[in-house]
């Protein structure tokens, strides 16, 4: 039977869906591609019709999860005023919900010591991805230099998915609240400090 072109692409768009949970559950080698074809209630044979490799399968796994990240940002931000934008991200991301549901959550936190292993191509993905968040953060931190607000975007950054990836750990007792109550605090904090004094009204 041949299908559609449509339905090509939606066979792809949710192959590309189900793989990205699955990955951010599992790991990137915690899953292989019979199991992520299953998923998405496909035969393995049909795997190379729609990608020419793992590999390839993988990296737009990944920049389907990171770009959901950074629209869900952009999502919960629209309607906040511009000062209060970045602690609604930093509120948002550093939540139980997130800690407990890695499989819908940041894909940093669940991939991003694996995908230091991978190869290039999968790094130089990801690395690209990565820099979009970094440019996002930093689009919410005024009155700084662009420099200045990328630099503290990428330290904000850092916090806020060494927190994740640190609360999980401590599993879901008293210590991971605490390390996520930490990390909220430690995450704004930074993002404060990057802001200039205000000036003082001369009479």
């Amino acid at each position: 039977m041949r299908y559609s072109k449509e339905h090509k692409q939606e066979t792809h768009a949710r192959i590309v869906r189900k793989a990205s949970v699955r990955l951010r559950e599992k790991g990137a080698h915690g899953i292989g591609v019979a199991d992520l074809m299953k998923d998405a209630g496909l035969t393995h044979g049909g795997f190379y019709a729609h990608f020419d490799s793992r590999e390839a399968l993988v990296i737009e796994a990944f920049n389907y999860a990171m770009d959901r990240a950074t629209e869900r940002w952009r999502k919960v931000t629209a309607d906040v005023a511009p000062e209060k934008r970045l602690a609604t991200i930093v509120d948002g991301y550093l939540t139980t919900v997130h800690r407990d549901d890695p499989g819908q959550g940041c894909a940093v936190p669940s991939l991003g010591a694996e995908i230091a292993r991978e190869t290039p191509k999968t790094r130089k993905a990801f690395a690209l991805k990565l820099e979009q968040m970094i440019d996002m953060i930093a689009d919410q931190i005024l009155d700084v230099p662009r420099k200045t607000a990328r630099k503290q975007a990428m330290a904000t950054l850092a916090t806020m998915m060494g927190t994740i990836v640190m609360s999980r750990i401590a599993g879901n007792g008293e210590l991971s609240e605490e390390i996520l109550a930490s990390g909220r605090e430690a995450a704004l904090a930074r993002a404060a400090a990057a802001k200039p004094p205000a000036k003082k009204k001369v009479n």
